[in-house]
């Protein structure tokens, strides 16, 4: 087995693709040791010592190095726990199945919440956030989640690669609030939430 490694615009962070498929649907942002706990491999990851996140994507792992930590030496530890668990074909999560996956229920969408009335609106932003930017974001080791649409501001949380990420304000207020200014005119602008 072939592990490649891509950079991403976060210097602190690593693109490893292992060839197959790592989640089968949706993604999952470990961002502490705690949360690992529903995963063997995020906590193998986080038990070398020099990892502070970890976010598995479609057929990616993206791994964030501790402050302090070089990746020349990390580097070979990361690839030598994905191998590892590849190989042996160990389930992703404990129990064996993808429980706790970052796609929320339906009724738990967004923490901020929309305002009444703008379901067509909230529609068109969530289809243009699927369809031309979580590609894009996710080809960077990263993924998006949509928050919640109040009084023209549509709330993001940005996960994986892009989580603190020194471009991804530019990312948000660049890229995505131009898109969605310009397909959604009721869209003043974007946030982190």
């Amino acid at each position: 087995m072939f592990i490649e490694t891509e950079t991403t615009p976060n210097p602190a962070t690593l693109k490893f693709l292992p060839g197959r498929k790592v989640m089968p649907s949706g993604t999952r942002d470990f961002a502490s040791p705690e949360e690992a706990e529903a995963s063997p491999l995020a906590q193998a990851l986080f038990d070398t010592g020099e990892v502070s996140g970890v976010f598995f994507g479609s057929d990616f792992v993206s791994v964030t190095a501790a402050p302090g930590a070089q990746w020349p030496e990390l580097k070979p530890q990361v690839v030598a726990v994905l191998l590892d668990h590849f190989v042996s074909e160990a389930p992703l999560f404990t129990g064996g199945d993808a429980s706790g996956l970052s796609v929320p229920a339906e009724n738990e969408e967004s923490d901020i919440g929309d305002d009444e009335g703008t379901e067509d609106i909230v529609a068109q932003i969530k289809e243009l956030i699927e369809t031309r930017v979580r590609p894009a974001v996710a080809n960077d080791g990263g993924d998006i989640r949509y928050r919640g649409f109040r009084s023209g501001v549509v709330y993001l949380q940005m996960q994986g690669a892009c989580s603190g990420c020194p471009s991804s304000t530019a990312t948000l207020k660049h890229g995505i609030e131009g898109l969605l200014k310009h397909y959604v005119p009721e869209v003043n602008e974007v946030r982190a939430a």
